[in-house]
């Protein structure tokens, strides 16, 4: 009986590593967003996967094509994602998925939501996503966050938010599941497009999602 129990626990570890080590070996997917401004390619995360997966289905059903940014301001963020009109919801919400590691550098990939006081689960939007620009901070405007946010940045943080700039005070409040590999000027002509009331382009920029193989 005990050398049965060594060896059902003995397969039993092996079956963890392996299935562990699967996931980790897991290819992230990787998407192109074309804009009507150039072509912005994506990863999404594999640690985050109920917004990748969602984001994967998204595209396979076409909701995203032909929608538009309808929310564009510089030095922050290009949000869209909702149908042609680019606000329509979805109709469902996805359960937050906020890891540590993941944070609001340029270029990073964050879900939409609604605020807290009506969402306190902070689930995000079912379509709705965002793109960082966000700006450089100085270590004192850094220090000034962490003493605001009762957090400690990281020094991969705080490199950075330093150099290559972002949004720090909206991590850990949006799940971040993927970033930009590629297409960070096409983000900056986005983001300093005239806009209109309710920071609407007043060109619509349009977008058409596919996933690379």
């Amino acid at each position: 009986m005990k050398k049965f129990f060594v060896l059902f626990l003995g397969l039993f570890l092996l079956s963890a590593i392996s299935f562990s080590q699967n996931e980790t070996q897991t290819p992230e997917s990787k998407f192109l967003l074309k804009t009507n401004y150039g072509d912005i390619t994506l990863k999404l995360y594999n640690d985050t996967p109920k917004h990748r997966d969602n984001f994967k289905k998204l595209v396979q059903d076409g909701i995203y094509n032909g929608s538009i940014f309808h929310r564009v301001i510089n030095h922050f963020m290009i949000q869209g994602g909702g149908a042609k009109g680019g606000t329509e919801d979805v109709g469902y919400t996805v359960p937050a998925e906020i890891l540590p590691k993941y944070f609001h550098k340029f270029g990073a990939l964050a879900a939409a939501r609604m605020p807290d006081y009506v969402n306190p689960n902070k689930e995000s939007s079912g379509s709705q996503f965002y793109i960082v620009q966000g700006k450089v901070y100085t270590d004192a405007e850094l220090d000034s966050f962490e003493q605001r946010l009762n957090k400690k940045f990281t020094a991969e943080e705080r490199e950075a938010y330093k150099t290559i700039g972002g949004t720090p005070h909206l991590d850990g409040s949006y799940t971040v599941f993927g970033e930009v590999t590629d297409g960070f000027d096409v983000i900056n002509k986005i983001a300093s497009i005239k806009t209109k009331a309710g920071d609407k382009p007043e060109t619509d920029v349009t977008m058409t999602i596919i996933e690379i193989k």
